[in-house]
């Protein structure tokens, strides 16, 4: 054995209880859940345990073995067993690692720099076998969640793990028989009020999920008393008409070219809510998943609020883009917000002004949609145009009308 791994062989016992006082220094949860001897001491145990098998199999870049897979394995399973959340076993392996790191750096410091074979040997075994290792605890870790928890419940946690980037992901999947596809879109469906202890609608949304399989959890309560529900709609790579835009980026820029299902689902899930929902998306490749749900959330925000409808579908960078930005010059906004004012004498001019854009400005459209003659509707435009003087149907009047309809049906000026 050369000098580096006789170096970490000496250090391991100090290493491991190092490693255990740095749990639990920056790890809260895992005071809570070692506060019994027997406990901390398993966990002292394991940490020995893996410092001794790397350097045992790291000289001849041996492969962890069945046995040490299970092993690991259990680890997890205990953890779990324990109530060990997702985020704490996550921030537990970035420890680990660092921690590993740091010694074997250290270890190298203390031979003076050592032999560069020995580091480049050692490293070489670190990396593959590191992550195996990591697949067999979050197997372990998963196997408890099946036994223990419910079906939607585990699928919020893969939801979860997805958006945080955590690899446990890949088994949460497979547990809950899922495919992880390379591009996504994060749909926020934002609802006024947020749902309170309705086992009605969680067994509505289970049976959805199941039905279209996609990740969905409820989002953060916030401090207005609104909600939102969070779906990843995965994006295989045949969904999009268009050859020359990137998979990704279609759904943000040309909306018309969603694919069917795509508005099938969100119709769905709407209904489900069983109240007026904005729905806003935003598509990622599987690493940008987290940018893409601020997006997502912040078009949610932008958009009107509509019932579920055989016409509802989800609002995309393209759809707000000037409400998104009116958000961040306040007196634009408070501008706009005066212009609504003024249409509020008159009969239904915003709802009149909603359908007419809606309907691409085809007045005939528009009037059947408002079940109303048409000259009532030209009666409306001319009273809007009177009110505010801009014509609904000039480039002024879409850019500015539209702006103000969207900005009032978001529920942004209450």
């Amino acid at each position: 054995m050369g000098s580096l791994f006789a170096e970490l062989a000496r250090r391991a016992s100090a290493n491991a209880r190092r490693e255990v006082e740095a749990y639990t220094r920056e790890i809260p949860e895992i005071g809570l859940l070692d506060r019994s001897p027997r406990a901390r001491a398993a966990t002292l145990e394991h940490s020995l345990w893996l410092r001794r098998r790397t350097v045992e199999l790291s000289p001849d870049n041996q492969a962890l073995t069945d046995d040490d897979l299970d092993h690991i394995a259990s680890m997890g399973e205990l953890r779990a067993g324990a109530g060990m959340s997702l985020d704490a076993r996550q921030r537990v392996l970035w420890l680990h690692t660092a921690l590993m790191l740091r010694e074997i750096n250290e270890a190298t410091e203390a031979q003076r720099g050592g032999g560069v074979e020995e580091i480049m040997r050692m490293m070489t075994w670190f990396a593959p076998q590191g992550e195996r290792g990591i697949g067999a605890y979050c197997q372990g870790f998963v196997r408890v969640l099946r036994r223990r928890t419910q079906y939607v419940e585990q699928v919020a946690l893969l939801t979860r793990s997805l958006l945080n980037g955590d690899p446990i992901s890949v088994e949460l999947a497979s547990a809950v028989d899922m495919e992880l596809p390379d591009h996504w879109a994060v749909t926020v469906f934002r609802m006024p009020d947020r749902p309170g202890d309705d086992r009605f609608l969680e067994y509505e949304i289970e049976t959805l999920v199941k039905s279209h399989r996609v990740p969905v959890m409820w989002g953060a309560e916030t401090g207005d008393g609104s909600g939102e529900l969070i779906a990843l709609i995965p994006l295989g790579s045949g969904a999009t008409k268009a050859e020359t835009v990137a998979p990704h980026a279609v759904l943000d820029l040309l909306p018309d070219l969603a694919p069917d299902h795509f508005s099938e689902l969100v119709r769905d899930f709407a209904r489900a809510l069983g109240q007026p929902c904005a729905v806003g998306t935003a598509t990622a490749p599987l690493p940008e998943l987290a940018d893409a749900l601020d997006r997502a959330r912040r078009i949610s925000r932008a958009a009107p609020l509509r019932r579920a409808s055989a016409r509802l579908r989800p609002h995309t960078l393209a759809d707000v883009f000037v409400e998104l930005a009116v958000v961040d010059v306040p007196f634009v906004d408070a501008w706009l917000r005066d212009v609504a004012r003024r249409l509020d004498s008159g009969p239904d001019l915003l709802v009149t002004l909603d359908a007419y854009y809606r309907h691409d400005m085809h007045r005939g459209a528009t009037a059947t949609a408002l079940n109303v003659h048409i000259r009532t509707l030209d009666y409306r435009l001319r009273r809007v145009r009177e009110l505010t003087g801009i014509d609904p149907g000039s480039a002024r009047g879409v850019r500015t009308l539209s702006a103000v309809v969207t900005r009032r049906l978001s529920g942004a000026w209450r």
